[in-house]
């Protein structure tokens, strides 16, 4: 159970305090495989799409296929990117196309001021 970048997984985010996302939800792993040796994944949370949303440059929008495993129309919320423990993932759901990784990667950028 090696989870891989680009996989899209239920993750239990409880506990959580202030504005954090909670409760189990999907999210996508960012990190390489190569980076990094505790048993820790770096990981972009999925929440339910809202039109507003649309607004936001982080927010990156993600809609349901079977590949993927999300049954609605969501988006990944880059603003609360974050390293979790393994012991916190669920279940696998699908994976994501690596052009909305590159979206994803992107919209972290741009929350972190990183510009190439």
């Amino acid at each position: 159970m090696k989870p891989r970048r680009g996989e899209v997984w239920n993750v239990n985010f409880t506990p959580s305090f202030g504005a954090e996302i909670q409760k189990i939800r999907p999210a996508v792993i960012m990190n390489a495989e190569s980076i990094g040796r505790l048993p820790l994944n770096i990981v972009v949370p999925i929440t339910n799409w809202r039109t507003e949303y649309a607004e936001f440059d982080w927010f990156v929008s993600l809609s349901p296929t079977t590949t993927n495993g999300l049954n609605k129309e969501s988006g990944a919320d880059t603003f609360q990117v974050k390293s979790i423990s393994e012991s916190r993932l669920v279940e696998k759901l699908g994976e994501l196309t690596s052009d909305q990784m590159a979206d994803i990667a992107s919209a972290i950028a741009l929350c972190i001021g990183y510009v190439s």
